[in-house]
């Protein structure tokens, strides 16, 4: 997925799915690489629909050394994070029914979002949306994946425990 994203130093990335931060420590170590000055360095903006895991991905991350490259935030990905927007690239690691127009709105002309769509059954289309420069939205199909549903305002109406 990091190599769909097509990511490059100095990216802004919004993640929806922190899981257990690995993902998003990935993605970091491509936008703001160690070896170079902290004034080229991206960010990882990763969102985490379910407390325990948005602070278990925000202790790893942590641990990991990423932190200052890396922001954990406990809220409904669906709706992305408007307050850091726009984004050069967006990665959704959980299953939408479509893709949700928040993120469509939220990513930068000349961006990139990978984010499987389909049912909540386990086989969904991994689709590359770009976004012109003139704000229209082209769709690639990258093949088919099998990812948890996602929750949230735009995921699918299912009854969710958050644990």
């Amino acid at each position: 997925m990091n190599e769909a994203l097509e990511l490059e130093v100095g990216h802004k990335v919004l993640e929806v799915g922190a899981g257990s931060g690995w993902h998003a420590s990935t993605i970091a170590e491509i936008v703001a690489p160690s070896d170079v000055s902290k004034d080229r360095w991206g960010h990882v903006f990763t969102l985490e629909i379910i407390p325990k895991l948005a602070e278990f991905a925000r202790r790893n991350v942590e641990q990991a050394g990423y932190s200052d490259r890396v922001t954990v935030i406990c809220c409904d990905g669906s709706e992305g994070y408007p307050k850091e927007a726009p984004y050069d690239r967006i990665l959704v690691t959980a299953a939408a029914p479509d893709i949700p127009a928040p993120l469509k709105e939220q990513l930068k002309p000349g961006g990139v979002m990978v984010i499987p769509v389909g049912d909540v059954g386990f086989y969904q289309t991994l689709i590359r949306l770009r976004k012109t420069e003139d704000n229209r939205i082209v769709e690639e199909d990258l093949g088919g994946v099998a990812f948890v549903p996602l929750v949230g305002k735009y995921g699918h109406r299912i009854k969710w425990r958050y644990y």
